[in-house]
């Protein structure tokens, strides 16, 4: 009831800004961007001073506060629990009163990851990082081959028509580096940036951080959320992010959301510049981007040439065929868990007639399941050896 009372309320807004826009002749509307106002570190006043901030230098986007009521000219929709606030904003976002939101702590599904938008402190430059939240694939090599992908979409949207590509010189590297160019000689077309080193190449090192040698760089997620932070609060001594675009838009196939993310620790100049890149990512038509890039690459093979960086490699019940229970409510959340072992994972306590969701949340990989069941999953996950007691 109190979810179809809000969808109403929605609707009844949305139609008086359609008689508005009748009366006055101007069918020109505002781009409208969320922000979740509970859960920061720093509290909901820096929440709120950051969207008032990107409210004043906006010009063609308006911000909704999603949260408990505040002193602000801001328009609110009323929550007062962050698990009610989250479902009021992806309401909102699937309603279509709101084209985009700002939150942090949120659980993307596995396949879902996050491209991040910092300024680098060698020469002022842009550069997306691919990726900072969330988990594109269970397998690393896979994921960072995606993660180049989701990067190139985030630049593309954001206007850059051949975004230059970058592999940070990790354990995999190569591979990845491998995979993007069969990609490209079978027909999506890469733009490779060369390293600033001596002996160049795509494989970027330490340096080309610093100096945004790449529009786009390749990292595994966990190593992109370590360079979030240093780049968003090096002067700060961490506590406080304070630089930067946050964690960005997460991305995947099939996923239409517009959700981008910032930090626990993100500060109102980080919470205004995210207000700001969400309402770019809008303007620049992400979903449609993405929608078009999906499919260019799938035509070069893109499935296959992850088959082949899997296929030795995949966990062992990941071949067995079982097929998952009745759906439940699944809120109740357990973490610990490799995220090698993710799948093997919800495949036990499938075979054990448990429903389970996988996901990851911020600090990594979770299973969710019925709350009332929660226990017995535990001790079923424990006794199959994924998860320590």
């Amino acid at each position: 009831m109190e979810e179809s009372r809000d969808v109403k309320q929605l609707i009844g807004k949305t139609f008086m800004k359609i008689a508005d826009a009748i009366e006055t002749g101007s069918f020109a509307t505002k781009i409208k961007i969320g922000v979740t106002v509970l859960g920061s570190e720093h509290g909901v006043n820096n929440v709120v001073s950051g969207a008032e901030y990107a409210a004043k230098k906006a010009k063609d986007f308006d911000i909704v506060l999603i949260g408990p009521k505040v002193d602000t000219k801001l328009e609110i929709i009323e929550a007062n629990t962050e698990e009610e606030m989250y479902r009021k904003m992806e309401n909102a976002i699937d309603e279509k009163y709101i084209q985009a939101a700002v939150t942090m702590h949120y659980d993307f599904p596995i396949g879902v990851s996050t491209v991040g938008r910092v300024v680098t402190p060698g020469i002022g430059k842009q550069m997306f990082l691919a990726t900072t939240t969330g988990t594109s694939s269970m397998h690393r090599t896979e994921a960072m081959v995606k993660n180049a992908l989701y990067g190139i979409i985030t630049a593309k949207a954001m206007g850059i028509e051949n975004p230059t590509v970058g592999i940070l010189n990790l354990d995999g590297a190569r591979q990845v580096e491998k995979a993007l160019k069969q990609l490209n000689s079978n027909g999506y077309k890469i733009n490779f940036a060369e390293s600033i080193r001596a002996d160049g190449g795509a494989v970027m090192r330490g340096n080309d951080l610093l100096t945004a040698t790449s529009d786009v760089m390749v990292a595994d997620t966990l190593t992109g959320n370590l360079l979030m932070k240093m780049f968003s609060s090096y002067t700060t001594g961490g506590s406080y992010e304070g630089f930067g675009y946050g964690y960005g838009p997460g991305i995947g196939d099939g996923y239409n959301r517009t959700i981008l993310i910032v930090s626990r620790a993100s500060g109102a100049p980080v919470i205004a510049n995210a207000l700001e890149y969400a309402a770019e990512l809008v303007r620049g038509g992400l979903s449609k981007v993405a929608n078009t890039e999906f499919g260019k690459v799938k035509e070069a093979q893109f499935n296959q040439v992850l088959s082949s960086l899997t296929k030795e490699v995949k966990h062992e019940s990941a071949e067995e065929d079982i097929k998952a229970p009745p759906q439940e409510v699944a809120t109740a959340v357990i973490t610990g868990i490799d995220v090698m072992d993710i799948e093997a994972a919800e495949k036990t306590l499938w075979k054990a007639g448990i429903y389970a969701e996988s996901g990851m949340g911020c600090t990594g990989p979770i299973i969710k399941v019925n709350e009332l069941k929660l226990d017995q999953s535990r001790e079923v996950l424990v006794k199959s050896g994924v998860l320590t007691d």
